[in-house]
């Protein structure tokens, strides 16, 4: 017989052994948050899970509460969910305020606009505008240096999608937190009481020559512009001694900070520059993300105070300077 104080003693083993059971449990349930399988069956229905096993006649699927066994021979059509969950997040830790997602499918442009696309901006100022992206709920902005030229009063505009029409949104509240002239950066922080739409970093070492992008962006002031190339050449060295991509997607003034995008609406680059002369077409360039993700990560060497503006120094052309005849790469802003 088992005194009164082994049995509370047994008890709490006992609790402590189902704890760990449900931690477990809840540990599996959330590495299965990845991007499910969805089966199109030739009845009309559809079925959304992980396949866990699959022979010459059958896929056995994990619906997170049973698994299920479906005949290939009722299968209209196989494919990934188009939505990214938290299982796929790679960094999402409280420290960074971007976000990776891996295993996102490749989809049309036209599909991913509507996606990308609200979380796409214009930045304003006292002398002009640009473009940018929003890469957190919270509502941080990366944009160009060049972008925000000295000027610290902000106003980025958000485009959302109406019943109709694209319905503008200003934000008057932006602060400048970090910017850096070297790398043609700078990163804001909207402030208001809401979430933000927000799209992910690429791996930018991933991309290929002749991958195909996409750029969004607000050439000379028209909003959520598309245009659409391919890598011309993953790494090209500029006169300023920056490491870029080079692409063909169309790129103007105004488009300066906003995003290039892959076909699996991940960022790939920050527009920043291209080629301008008459005599020259396609060859554009975009700051690569492993250079956004550096900033990003020491931002604080890179942080603006206005009392103290840390934006180096600005030298200007000499006085009665001969223009080159040679095309010469430009700011798009």
């Amino acid at each position: 017989m088992i005194s009164s104080p082994e049995l509370v003693f047994y008890a709490i083993i006992l609790k402590a052994n189902i704890f760990r059971v449900v931690c477990v449990l809840i540990l599996i349930a959330k590495s299965n948050l990845g991007l499910a399988d969805v089966l199109k069956l030739k009845d009309g229905a559809s079925v959304s899970g992980s396949i866990i096993k699959e022979n010459d006649t059958s896929l056995m699927v994990d619906l997170g509460f049973d698994i299920l066994r479906v005949p290939k021979n009722q299968i209209l059509s196989r494919e990934k969910s188009t939505k990214a969950k938290k299982g796929d997040a790679l960094e999402a830790m409280s420290d960074k305020i971007y976000s990776r997602v891996r295993n996102l499918p490749t989809r049309s442009v036209r599909e991913l606009v509507k996606e990308v696309g609200p979380a796409t901006v214009q930045v304003r100022t006292s002398s002009g505008l640009g473009s940018g992206f929003i890469i957190s709920p919270e509502g941080y902005v990366i944009s160009n240096n060049h972008v925000i030229s000295g000027d610290y009063k902000l106003t980025v505009v958000l485009y959302e999608q109406g019943e109709r029409e694209l319905r503008k949104v200003t934000f008057d509240k932006v602060e400048l937190l970090a910017q850096s002239p070297l790398f043609d950066l700078a990163l804001l922080k909207i402030h208001a009481e809401r979430d933000f739409p927000f799209v992910p970093l690429a791996q930018s070492n991933a991309l290929e020559q002749g991958q195909e992008v996409f750029a969004v962006g607000s050439p000379l002031g028209l909003e959520r512009t598309v245009s659409q190339g391919i890598v011309s050449v993953r790494n090209r060295v500029v006169e300023s001694g920056m490491t870029l991509i080079q692409h063909t997607a169309q790129i103007n003034s105004g488009n300066s900070g906003g995003p290039l995008f892959n076909r699996q609406g991940e960022v790939v680059g920050v527009n920043n520059l291209k080629i301008a002369s008459s005599a020259v077409e396609g060859i554009a360039f975009a700051i690569p993300t492993a250079t956004v993700v550096h900033f990003l990560e020491n931002r604080d060497a890179y942080g603006f105070d206005p009392r103290n503006p840390n934006s180096g120094y600005r030298y200007l052309s000499p006085a009665g300077s001969v223009k080159k005849s040679t095309p010469q790469k430009t700011h798009t802003q």
